[in-house]
């Protein structure tokens, strides 16, 4: 770990910090979003909390913990939770299912606070950061930057540098890590972890493969969404990439970050899983590494399956999608009203034959039914916590 500087990747300092906070509250980025949640008028005394906050906890405490509950309280219907309170307080790799680009780290790292534990690092490709204002508001509320681009060799040095910047961070200063099961948000409902993102987490450490991994502690989380965020903007992506590369327009990510913050979520659950350092007596630690890789992953998978809650929406979707009526009792007639409003506003502006939009709006919701199903997992909601 010695022979890597870090400082391109890792959060800011608490020195640091104190001076991004100053930049932060005098960008018009963070009074036009303050006022389109507070209205003109009702933010200065949540940007007088931020300017106030003595260190980083302080200001996630004071500043962003009421930001993230307000967004949800706007556009939400509640959030539950999980597996929290039975969980030790040790540090840990969260590998979470991915479904918006700022809100299922934030979330968890809210949920952590107001549970008194404390909030994890969370890693954020390089492509993300689209302005000096969103640059600072990640790298304050401990965002690891992750270098998407370059050459071979250049993106195995990068490779190598957040493998052993995560592994310091968890098995030396004994702070939790977020990080996505796979690069990019899963525009099509199907969870699955990426090999690459265990390969790469191997790459440091001592001892053989599953040996590496223990150490991280690997511990999935599962976010559900009733209405999934963006649903819309993937529905376009998937479709448009069925003919041809999909190229994302100027300014394409900042309009997701703002449109997954901004657009109704219906209800949300996260739930914490447990490590998965119990399994791996079931691997043959004889098979090859790129064949235990897929098994490991095959795990994580498995515990983010079991802990996702299934709204009434992935229900009537799957039953709609199979032209089935195996699970009426779980979804009402005004759920049905709710989804085709959502489905038409979702594949309006598609020429021609609206089918394979339909087709692909309904698998998106009904694929964590089938996760299900594929694993005889029940359908059954996790017993939530009270927050």
């Amino acid at each position: 770990m010695s022979e890597f500087n870090f400082d391109d990747i890792r959060p800011y300092t608490e020195e640091e910090a104190q001076e991004a906070i100053k930049r932060i509250v005098v960008q018009d980025e963070l009074r036009t979003i303050l006022e389109y949640l507070f209205g003109k008028g009702n933010h200065t005394d949540l940007t007088k909390l931020a300017s106030e906050a003595v260190s980083i906890a302080d200001f996630q405490k004071k500043f962003m913990k009421p930001l993230v509950l307000k967004i949800l309280g706007d556009t939400s219907d509640g959030l539950s939770t999980s597996g929290f309170d039975s969980s030790a307080d040790i540090s840990r790799l969260y590998i979470a299912n991915h479904r918006d680009i700022t809100l299922d780290s934030s979330i968890l790292a809210s949920v952590l606070v107001e549970k008194n534990k404390e909030a994890c690092e969370f890693t954020w490709g390089d492509n993300l950061m689209v302005s000096p204002f969103v640059t600072d508001m990640g790298k304050i509320n401990r965002m690891i930057t992750v270098f998407r681009e370059g050459k071979p060799r250049e993106t195995l040095y990068n490779a190598q540098k957040l493998s052993a910047y995560i592994r310091k961070k968890i098995t030396k200063d004994n702070h939790s890590v977020w990080i996505a099961q796979r690069k990019g948000r899963a525009k099509d409902g199907n969870d699955k972890t990426d090999v690459g993102v265990l390969k790469m987490l191997s790459l440091s450490g001592e001892g053989d493969l599953i040996t590496r991994l223990m150490a991280l502690n690997i511990t999935p989380v599962s976010i559900s969404y009733e209405w999934e965020p963006c649903d819309a903007r993937k529905i376009r992506e998937i479709y448009i990439s069925q003919s041809k590369n999909y190229v994302k327009t100027q300014n394409e990510d900042l309009q997701s970050i703002i449109g997954g913050i901004l657009s109704k979520k219906g209800r949300i659950h996260i739930a914490m899983g447990k490590s998965i350092n119990h399994e791996y007596n079931k691997i043959n630690k004889g098979l090859p590494n790129n064949e235990l890789l897929q098994q490991i992953a095959h795990l994580i998978d498995i515990e983010i399956y079991r802990n996702y809650r299934l709204w009434p929406t992935n229900f009537l979707a799957y039953d709609l999608l199979h032209k089935t009526q195996q699970f009426t009792d779980h979804y009402t007639e005004g759920t049905k009203i709710g989804f085709e409003e959502r489905m038409k506003q979702a594949v309006a502006g598609k020429d021609g034959d609206k089918s394979d939009a339909i087709e692909l709006f309904l698998k998106m919701y009904a694929q964590p039914v089938i996760n299900k199903l594929q694993y005889d997992l029940p359908p059954d909601e996790p017993k939530s916590e009270k927050n």
